[in-house]
């Protein structure tokens, strides 16, 4: 079949809108017809270099649609069915997924190949040529054919629209608070960074029943937009959160620290452990570049405070287990999804709905298929 996508060519160029042409589903597979994507800022890592990926590739990994077709040996979704996809795959079978991680499932080592794990060869071409799938997703597209791992199934009832966002960034900044950060009640948490990732680590917090939630982000928009999910204080940067957060916590500075700026950058971790208290966590969500090598930190905080620093790959949640948890949470009224939606974007405004990205106009700007 014919359909469309947004295709990036070569690092540092726009994403590129054109008529491709796409296989049906094999073993295993589903093909989707996407209702609405989520603009990430980890495919902007990819146009930029940061995050190595096989080129040429179709963008966007939060999607959800409605299923056209199945491949044979499929059993968990049919034709008609609501799903999201689970930007990292999870096969159910590996020992990372039975043992509850199911966010490192062995099928991610197939994430920068970006082609079909069953067989490593492309569904997608454009004009002869393969085409890579941005985690093995590739949203970006009106439609896509995916492996089955892939693919959640959703209540019929669920708006695909506001659905999509548990994809990527719903879950990844509210597991980074509530599972890497190990948040209780009564915690004090520091949120640095207030995009689609950081905003939900916000909501993470309040659901763990945080104490005080400090969120910094140099831009007063996202600062607002904290304030209103749940943030108790805002700051534009570390240094100015400093004694903010030793007045809040009576000088015990903060239970967990997590770290979901847009990009990464490893001199600032030795900041986040000046606010983080003895036993407390920083929590490494944020993409940092591939080349990036060095991180500034004290030794001295980590033996004799015990402090730690971890890293957080999907909030490290399950994607089968708490894509729906917190789409239950949602429909109880426990967690805002709708709000985060800033604007919606037709597919050939996608590289509009970047630009909006990296001038923080937007907490998720989203594509609207429909």
């Amino acid at each position: 079949m014919r359909t469309r996508a947004a295709i990036l060519h070569e690092v540092g160029k726009p994403w590129s809108v054109e008529e491709i042409d796409l296989d049906p589903p094999q073993r295993g597979e589903v093909l989707v017809r996407l209702a609405a994507a989520g603009m990430c800022r980890s495919d902007e890592h990819v146009m930029t270099g940061d995050l190595p990926n096989r080129l040429p590739v179709i963008g966007g990994h939060e999607g959800a649609g409605i299923v056209e077709e199945v491949g044979e040996g499929v059993e968990s979704v049919r034709p008609g069915d609501h799903v999201v996809f689970g930007f990292i795959p999870s096969c159910g079978r590996c020992p990372s997924c039975v043992s509850g991680h199911g966010n490192l499932c062995d099928l991610g080592a197939h994430l920068a190949d970006g082609f079909q794990v069953s067989d490593h060869t492309a569904r997608h071409h454009l004009h002869g040529e393969d085409l890579a799938l941005m985690c093995l997703v590739g949203s970006f597209a009106e439609h896509t054919v995916v492996n089955e791992a892939t693919c959640i199934k959703l209540p019929p009832d669920a708006p695909l629209d506001v659905a999509c966002l548990l994809g990527c960034g719903v879950v990844t900044g509210w597991g980074s608070a509530v599972y890497a950060g190990g948040i209780r009640p009564g915690d004090d948490v520091v949120v640095v960074g207030v995009g689609g990732i950081g905003i939900n680590a916000v909501q993470g917090a309040v659901s763990a029943g945080a104490r005080h939630i400090v969120a910094i982000d140099p831009v007063a928009f996202k600062r607002e937009q904290a304030l209103a999910f749940g943030a108790t204080h805002v700051a534009a940067d570390l240094d100015d959160a400093f004694e903010l957060v030793r007045d809040a916590t009576e000088g015990r500075m903060a239970k967990a620290v997590i770290m979901s700026l847009s990009t990464g950058r490893g001199d600032l971790v030795a900041s986040a452990l000046k606010l983080t208290g003895k036993r407390g966590r920083v929590v490494i969500t944020s993409i940092h570049p591939v080349a990036e090598t060095e991180v500034a930190m004290s030794a001295w905080d980590l033996s004799l405070m015990e402090k730690q620093v971890v890293g957080s790959l999907f909030g490290s949640a399950s994607p089968r287990v708490d894509i729906l948890r917190l789409w239950n949470l949602h429909r109880a009224g426990q967690l805002r999804l709708d709000d985060l939606i800033t604007r919606r974007y037709r597919l050939d405004e996608v590289n509009a709905g970047y630009q909006d990205l990296r001038d923080g106009r937007n907490l998720r700007g989203i594509i609207d298929f429909t």
